[in-house]
């Protein structure tokens, strides 16, 4: 049982992080998105996900340095993730990208450092940086994502080191059942970007149903069903109450029968790319 906010999963290399986290996919830079960090930390939360792509490193950094001073938590307290974007995919960009985003987010180290998109051909080279920044000790975990089951098995064909994380689009309508168990077998960490499919869910009948049942939002329904199918999660938001309503999950458990039902939402349906069909 995931009891608070602070609780971790322990990746396959030992490394302990959080369950729950604050994502910032399309937070433009600005005091809008210093203010989310900064109150998401101050709120309890110790993990912040970010990406080169989203231009907003900086603001992330900056909202990270005034968060951990107001929490008064050092910053080993917190676990940071960003992502190396596709067109930095190689070895050598792969190692500059990932001094470019330590630079731009002051910070000395990653926690997590992941594949932003399995660009053929190129993820493999990208790949062996991940390695190398892993072995010297400049990240403490790294991961892919956006990754279907037949890109992890040729990474794993020729990788030394096996991903800790596979962080892909999940949700009721999009519940990756095969991608889960192939992860689950091989000590993989599944994490779900847009957990709540980018609002569209939240007017879903079944799920306002249990909503009310449980009496919890339906953000907070999605949330712990993720939690309970043992996928970490990171909802985005801007508004401190918004913030502090997702984090406000673990006070109750949904039952197996009630888990099923969510699971029987499930239409493979993506309101992102599909990695096997993405052209940027």
């Amino acid at each position: 049982m995931i009891n608070n906010l602070q609780d971790t999963t322990t990746l396959n290399n030992g490394v302990e992080m959080p369950w729950f986290g604050l994502g910032v996919f399309k937070v433009e830079e600005g005091p809008e998105l210093v203010n989310a960090v900064k109150s998401a930390i101050k709120n309890g939360y110790r993990s912040i996900d970010t990406a080169a792509i989203y231009g907003n490193e900086e603001g992330v950094g900056k909202g990270i340095q005034e968060g951990l001073k107001e929490a008064g938590i050092s910053r080993e307290e917190l676990f940071v993730t960003s992502k190396v974007w596709n067109s930095d995919l190689g070895y050598e960009e792969t190692l500059a990208a990932y001094e470019t985003s330590l630079a731009k987010l002051g910070l000395e180290y990653l926690d997590l450092y992941l594949i932003h998109w399995p660009v053929e051909g190129k993820y493999k080279d990208a790949w062996r940086a991940l390695e190398t920044l892993y072995k010297e000790g400049r990240v403490k975990a790294i991961g892919v994502s956006n990754f279907h089951v037949h890109h992890l098995e040729e990474l794993m064909k020729d990788a030394e080191i096996k991903p800790m994380i596979d962080q892909v689009e999940f949700h009721p309508r999009l519940s990756q059942k095969e991608l889960q168990a192939f992860c689950k077998k091989n000590d993989i960490q599944l994490e779900a970007w847009s957990p709540l499919m980018q609002g569209q869910l939240l007017d879903n009948e079944t799920l306002k149903e249990l909503a009310t049942k449980y009496n919890k939002s339906v953000a907070q329904i999605i949330l712990r069903w993720d939690l309970q199918n043992g996928v970490v999660t990171i909802p985005k938001s801007t508004k401190e109450y918004r913030i502090n309503e997702n984090a406000n999950v673990f006070d109750f458990e949904l039952t197996k029968e009630d888990m099923d039902v969510i699971d029987g939402l499930n239409q493979n349906h993506r309101v992102g790319p599909d990695p096997d069909n993405f052209d940027f």
